[in-house]
């Protein structure tokens, strides 16, 4: 999910902590399991530091070990060891207990997202990507903000507000896993050949990205009203085998895409200056025609690379400027 997301999602649960009598008739806990619940919330995303040095080591790291098996228990021991520094009088244990929770919401989450993470890491390090749930929800969002007006009105008490909320929200979730199979069901019957279906979430409820891979062609399409509607095709044609692109598959920024993406299509093309550019395209994403998703990769005669960039640019002027070759 979103930063802003995470947030109010960590103040909703030093909220909800306030149900056990030991947190609320405590004069400490309840600011103590509060600080404990927003940092927990975002302690897996520290990991964001990593596009100071670019976009691939970004991509590549970005909810990996971050958001890891052992990073559940690191984190909460880490938050609540900063805490116990300032408030050492306060209970050790509940507040671990609160920053675990927060980071086990945040992990959970976000696995939901079409991004995902290495939640299994050490044991797999498969991307889990349910794509039911877009990064911003609005519905989640802002149904936060509606229980923290009633809470800081005084219209209710802050844990049974939660409570409520998270109960609404067990049964959004689960309309939205039901609406998401709708839309692989309606895919699967239009091309019973397919053999992968990759369904991205958009901000709107009624409105999915899918791309449809069968033995030979990559339909790119959408979903809307429960309605599939075609936009490209592509021959799908497995990565070859040849010096070009194996020499670009060495590059560290197109190694990250590889990694990360499930559905691309790639291209070579010879470009002026005896400059060979190689080119992979992340289909799940297609917005207003254009597909921002990308990893290029241009070399010389020799096959040395020469510039390369992986990442989101939404044009063509601006690709180039990022990879330092002006192409005329």
């Amino acid at each position: 999910m979103d930063t802003g997301t995470h947030v109010v999602m960590g103040v909703a649960l030093g909220g909800l902590a306030t149900l056990s009598p030991t947190i609320a008739n405590d004069p400490l806990l309840p600011t103590s399991v509060m600080i404990a619940t927003i940092i927990g919330s975002q302690a897996p995303d520290f990991d964001t530091v990593l596009k100071l040095r670019n976009n691939a080591v970004y991509i590549r790291n970005h909810r990996g070990i971050t958001h890891s098996v052992p990073a559940l228990f690191i984190w909460p021991l880490l938050v609540t060891s900063g805490i116990l520094l300032f408030t050492p009088e306060t209970n050790w244990s509940i507040v671990l207990l609160w920053s675990f929770i927060a980071v086990f919401l945040h992990v959970f989450v976000d696995i939901f997202n079409a991004y995902g993470t290495q939640a299994l890491r050490p044991f797999s390090n498969k991307w889990i990507a349910l794509g039911i749930i877009n990064i911003f929800d609005p519905f989640i969002f802002f149904s936060h903000l509606v229980a923290f007006g009633i809470w800081g009105l005084g219209l209710a008490r802050p844990g049974p507000t939660i409570l409520l909320l998270y109960l609404v929200l067990i049964g959004y979730y689960i309309w939205r896993i039901g609406e998401k199979q709708r839309v692989v069901n309606h895919a699967k019957k239009l091309h019973p050949d397919a053999s992968h279906i990759f369904v991205s979430p958009t901000i709107r409820w009624n409105q999915w990205h899918v791309v449809i891979r069968t033995p030979d062609i990559m339909f790119v399409t959408e979903s809307r009203n429960h309605k599939i509607e075609y936009f490209e095709q592509y021959s799908f044609d497995p990565i070859p085998d040849i010096p070009v692109i194996n020499a670009a598959r060495k590059d560290p920024n197109l190694s990250a895409f590889l990694s990360f993406s499930p559905s691309y299509r790639w291209e070579v093309e010879d470009k002026e200056d005896n400059v060979t550019e190689v080119r992979f395209v992340d289909l799940r994403y297609r917005s207003k025609g254009h597909y921002p998703f990308v990893a290029i990769v241009q070399l010389d005669q020799d096959l040395n690379i020469l510039s390369s960039y992986t990442g989101w640019v939404f044009s063509e002027e601006t690709l180039q400027k990022k990879l330092n070759i002006v192409t005329e």
